[in-house]
């Protein structure tokens, strides 16, 4: 059961599950506020709940709007791009030929047709972006289908706005944001360790949070990181 509590500016999402603690959250990039609370739980104790740590979500909220975002890119020469975690220059270069992209020490160099536009520029490198994660996920999967006893049955990689990951447990899929390219590998990992867990257990139960701990006991700080890192403007936009 879902309801919505009204706290001024301030609307806390509602959703009672099968949980023993209550969990507030406060997501990025706008704030978007969360209660999981255990089933049962009545509307005016969740309200007076979320109405003791108001001053926490507006703590978070501004720390969220404080957040760096990174300029919308033009895909132009000396312009800065990151990839896994690293800052590079882009060089560019127009020949009558296919396009293509390589990375270099501190260069990301894209070869580009005269006069290519900006939007075709931007697929080009999304396009580039996506076969280097496609490179990069199977083995992760592969690895923590191992650790955790689970199979995958397939990923997709695409532009998510509000996630960095999600999973479908019926359909045994998992979806990854084509934005942790730009991130350190190892919180990559962590996303994907994230989504594969929820094949075991579906919700952000105490279950789940306890294998996360067992299997991925770094996980707080990657997720503090990864909350913590430049967010791209193309990806978080409004």
């Amino acid at each position: 059961m879902i309801d919505s509590i009204q706290l001024g500016e301030v609307c806390v999402r509602l959703e009672r599950k099968a949980v023993k603690n209550v969990h507030l959250s406060v997501h990025p990039p706008e704030g978007r506020v969360t209660l999981v609370a255990p089933l049962g739980t009545r509307l005016n104790v969740a309200r007076a709940f979320a109405i003791s740590k108001l001053a926490w979500i507006h703590k978070q909220q501004a720390a969220l709007r404080q957040q760096s975002r990174e300029p919308q890119r033009r895909f132009v020469e000396r312009e800065t791009h990151y990839l896994w975690g690293q800052r590079h220059l882009m060089r560019v270069a127009e020949h009558n030929s296919k396009p293509t992209v390589s990375v270099g020490h501190k260069h990301i160099t894209l070869i580009v047709r005269p006069g290519c536009s900006q939007e075709t520029r931007a697929r080009i490198i999304h396009d580039w972006h996506k076969s280097l994660l496609h490179a990069a996920v199977p083995k992760l999967i592969d690895k923590w289908e191992k650790r955790l006893n689970v199979k995958v049955a397939g990923y997709f990689l695409q532009r998510m706005k509000t996630k960095w990951g999600s999973c479908n447990p019926q359909a045994r899929h998992i979806r990854l944001n084509t934005e942790l390219v730009k991130k350190p590998k190892d919180l990559l990992e962590y996303v994907v360790v994230h989504e594969m867990i929820h094949l075991i257990e579906p919700t952000h139960s105490d279950r789940f949070i306890a294998i996360l701990e067992q299997k991925y006991p770094s996980w707080r700080e990657a997720r503090v990181e990864l909350n913590e890192l430049p967010l791209a403007d193309e990806a978080w936009r409004e």
